[in-house]
């Protein structure tokens, strides 16, 4: 158990090796940033992705609509499974009751039949 252990680690920090060696030349190549304007450039990238928010276009009066809309649906699809339901329920009581009707004939038949003179 400890040797699948050890394999694994070993075999992670060689990839992991790897991985931090190839990207060393991006890393050379990437333009240096002062450290006074690090912050700076943050704060205006920030201010940017506030102004371009993705809900600036949301109008709750459409998500309502919509929410309204697939709840009618699912109301419709609830509605239509009930009424499978109800109406295989109907059809199995006619065939208990037709198979009860036809004992009851079957046992008069027999009791008249059997009937000592």
């Amino acid at each position: 158990m400890e040797i699948i252990a050890t394999t694994i680690l070993v075999t992670s920090l060689i990839g992991i090796g790897i991985i931090f060696f190839s990207k060393i030349p991006v890393l050379i190549k990437l333009p240096k940033i002062e450290e006074d304007g690090f912050f700076e450039v943050f704060l205006e990238k920030l201010k940017i992705r506030i102004k371009n928010h993705p809900f600036k276009s949301f109008s709750f009066e459409t998500f309502l609509q919509k929410l309204l809309s697939r709840l009618r649906i699912l109301t419709l699809k609830i509605e239509n499974k009930i009424s499978i339901l109800l109406q295989e329920l109907r059809e199995k009581s006619k065939r208990k009751k037709k198979r009860e009707s036809d004992n009851y004939w079957k046992e008069i038949g027999e009791s008249v039949n059997n009937k000592p003179d």
